[in-house]
């Protein structure tokens, strides 16, 4: 028997149910480690990726929010919750129209603090996915109740029908060369507004 012979017998064996099934271990680890600070080491998280981080309280936010545009002209999505002066409100705008605005604000749905990620499920608030990665600045206001310890913890808060897009840091990529190009596939800055 030739070696293509056998390979293809095993696949027709396989295919018929002939081997034996596979067990898959289940023990996932389901919740982060309980005596953990999950606000600190989400923002010491979010700062390894070269994200500034604000904390503040909630009578904070709208001066925190001013203070990280610094002037810029900023995109919100409606409901957003906190009012950005001069900022203008998505209505759909085009691609071309969120590139010619230096800012965007949103909200979040799940801060991750063992990953240092922010996820957006673009509910009320946190608007289309174009907008957080249109802008060159992303200022990404996260409630302190909103953050957990670990992924599964994340993942268990979030809506399996919703879109999810998940933010570790700016927009980074690396060339053949390993030289870090910020800003080519999502905003160039970001900035988390850490509320509590």
């Amino acid at each position: 028997m030739s070696a293509r012979d056998e390979i293809l017998g095993r696949v027709r064996s396989a295919l018929v149910g002939a081997s034996p099934a596979v067990e898959v271990p289940r023990g996932y680890r389901t919740r982060g480690d309980a005596s953990v600070d999950v606000l600190a080491l989400f923002a010491e998280r979010v700062a390894d990726y070269r994200a500034d981080v604000v904390r503040c309280s909630p009578d904070e936010v709208e001066a925190m929010i001013a203070g990280a545009l610094a002037g810029a002209r900023a995109v919100v999505p409606p409901e957003l919750g906190w009012h950005v002066p001069d900022a203008v409100v998505d209505t759909g705008l085009s691609a071309l129209e969120l590139d010619e605005l230096d800012a965007v604000v949103t909200a979040a749905a799940v801060g991750i603090a063992e990953t240092g990620t922010v996820v957006l499920d673009h509910g009320p608030g946190q608007g289309r996915r174009a907008l957080s990665l249109v802008p060159d600045l992303h200022v990404c206001v996260v409630l302190a109740e909103q953050v957990v310890a670990g992924v599964p913890e994340g993942v268990a808060r979030l809506d399996p029908t919703r879109p999810t897009t998940w933010i570790s840091g700016p927009s980074a990529t690396s060339d053949i060369e390993l030289n870090r190009v910020e800003g080519v596939h999502g905003p160039r800055r970001l900035v988390v507004v850490l509320v509590g």
